[in-house]
């Protein structure tokens, strides 16, 4: 009888539903059945980042998927479910495609995608007839959930827009709502500049100038030193109209990190650097986030960055609908994702679900700098008719995407 009791502590610890629970207690877990998640990372070949501190691990996402998927086997191994971790990598987007046809048709029907914007596309319009189901945990691109949306792609990972809207709603909040915003020459930083704009006319702030940087390709403005980037940031930003903060927009990490301190202005810098809007901060200790960033570091000897998380949620998600279905099949298990009884928790201090519009997941956003979380969003104040995520990113009446509007 202790055994038992255990057995239906441990599953309501994890998370299992009381009927599923129940139904373990009056006969063993049947014949393991395993549930392959497939992790497709595109190895991409970036400029180093300014900050030696900045420089990721090289198992970047690879430790979110690995502590997921032992997160998914606490649970699943009482249910008969076991759950493994598939690697594609690849630096050419036609062989993750290729590989990715391969896992699904042997019956690997997960994939996790960690790789470009246009590889995420290339990868669900090869895979649309089969039965497969792809979360998007690296791409921010607003286009992956509106025009170009895919009905077999889920998205973890937080749109530009989400992450604007946060920190929008945060300066709003604070009354700081004259914006000097300074934008890189990166398509990326060009994406991000627009989602800032959408973001001040949305929430009621004005941008009262813009200014591109002038990046020298081949080359680092720190390569004089301190003293040639303490004389050319100042000089930059000087005569501006009145502004309350700087908002740069530097996705790339060309420049960004030189602006802190050293603008004309005393003003604080937010936005890809400074205070940042984030889906993960590795100092985030409310709402059960002490062990979870325990966990994580036991499991991976550092500390969790916010793409890791990205992936995590995307693997957690699949275990968790496995879980409350009772079921290992493709068919249930998806439907079960995409339905209205689904949600996964986050340590953000409520329910995560899929947006059934565009497939996007709902979740806080933190905003932080790069030592603490200062704030989280949505923020007092800004309400909603459904649920308060959604005033993060694009809402129902807004979104452009027809490809899910066909599955409603």
């Amino acid at each position: 009888m202790a055994h038992l009791s255990l057995t239906i502590g441990a599953l309501l610890l994890a998370g299992a539903p009381v009927e599923v629970c129940a139904q373990s207690a009056q006969q063993p877990a049947a014949q393991t059945k395993t549930i392959d998640i497939v992790l497709v990372r595109e190895m991409i070949d970036r400029p180093p980042p300014l900050s030696l501190l900045d420089i990721p691990p090289t198992d970047e996402g690879v430790a979110g998927a690995k502590l997921a998927i032992a997160d998914n086997n606490n649970t699943g191994r009482f249910l008969g479910q076991e759950f493994r971790l598939d690697i594609i990598e690849s630096a050419r987007a036609d062989e993750l495609v290729s590989e990715a046809e391969k896992r699904v048709a042997a019956g690997q029907h997960f994939l996790v995608l960690a790789v470009r914007p246009q590889t995420v596309l290339l990868l669900a319009d090869a895979l649309r007839e089969k039965e497969a189901l792809l979360f998007n945990a690296g791409a921010p691109d607003e286009s992956l959930r509106e025009e170009e949306c895919r009905a077999n792609v889920l998205h973890t990972s937080p749109s530009r827009a989400m992450l604007a809207d946060a920190l929008a709603q945060y300066l709003v909040w604070k009354q700081w709502r004259r914006w000097f915003l300074i934008v890189g020459q990166r398509p990326e930083d060009v994406a991000y500049a627009d989602a800032v704009r959408r973001a001040a006319k949305r929430f009621g702030a004005r941008i009262v100038e813009e200014r591109a940087f002038p990046v020298e390709t081949g080359s680092r403005r720190a390569d004089g030193g301190h003293e040639q980037v303490q004389q050319q940031i100042p000089l930059f930003t000087q005569n501006a109209p009145a502004h309350d903060v700087v908002v740069v927009a530097d996705e790339s990490e060309q420049f960004g990190e030189y602006l802190p301190y050293r603008t004309w202005d005393p003003r604080p810098v937010v936005g890809t650097q400074g205070l940042t809007p984030t889906s993960w901060h590795p100092a985030l200790e409310q709402w059960g986030g002490t062990q979870f960033q325990n966990r994580f570091r036991r499991s991976a000897n550092r500390t969790m960055r916010p793409f890791d998380y990205d992936v995590w949620l995307a693997v957690r998600s699949i275990g968790e609908a496995a879980t409350r279905r009772g079921s290992t099949t493709f068919a249930d298990i998806e439907a079960y994702l995409r339905s209205a009884a689904f949600e996964v928790a986050g340590f953000k201090g409520q329910k995560l679900t899929f947006r059934d519009w565009n497939g996007q997941l709902r979740q806080p956003i933190l905003i932080a700098t790069p030592k603490l979380p200062v704030s989280v969003s949505p923020q007092p104040g800004f309400l909603h008719q459904f649920s308060v995520l959604d005033t993060l990113g694009v809402d129902r009446p807004e979104t452009k995407c027809k490809a899910w509007e066909r599955r409603i």
